[in-house]
């Protein structure tokens, strides 16, 4: 029997560790993939989903299923994480930039290779945006909840960022503001 995503955390808060090992074999691929997307560095994303986990052990009694669903309170824990690591990576490599060396591309299909260097050419908010809202099928309420920002702010960040990739496509707008 699956339980929903807010009875495992319910467990999970009244000392199951059962369930806290079903919501990370749920979450890690997708939280992977999210930060992966941002980032594009396999070991950041390992770091940041491993530290998202953590925070949700150490506060799990912060959940509230009246405040949202789990899934956006894990997506908000681990982009909140991303967020500080590169912050103090960046202050890092300034102090110290012989300690890190460029990530390592995996060859990936035309395609592909072009959408991810699309995404790479966004801003980071829209970037999140755009990873969040079509990678993740995250409602832009959520989205909103998890950057910490309000809607109209998601919604304007998703036009922006759809409007540039579809320049870069050479695809013509509608005129109709999709």
């Amino acid at each position: 029997m699956n339980l929903t995503d807010e009875k495992l955390m319910e467990k999970f808060q009244n000392g199951d560790t059962e369930a806290l090992n079903e919501l990370y074999e749920r979450y890690r691929a997708p939280l992977f993939r999210f930060i992966y997307r941002c980032t594009r560095d396999d070991q950041l994303s390992m770091d940041v989903v491993q530290d998202a986990f953590l925070k949700l052990q150490q506060k799990k009694h912060y959940f509230s299923p009246e405040k949202g669903r789990l899934k956006t309170y894990l997506f908000q824990i681990a982009y909140h994480t991303m967020i500080s690591k590169i912050k103090m990576r960046a202050r890092w490599h300034r102090l110290l930039p012989f300690l890190y060396k460029e990530p390592v591309n995996i060859s990936r299909s035309d395609e592909k290779m072009e959408v991810e260097r699309m995404l790479q050419s966004l801003s980071n908010e829209q970037r999140a945006v755009i990873v969040l809202f079509y990678y993740h099928d995250l409602s832009q309420k959520d989205i909103a909840r998890i950057l910490n920002i309000p809607l109209g702010t998601v919604k304007s960040r998703l036009h922006q960022a759809v409007q540039k990739m579809r320049k870069e496509w050479g695809i013509e707008s509608d005129g109709k503001g999709s």
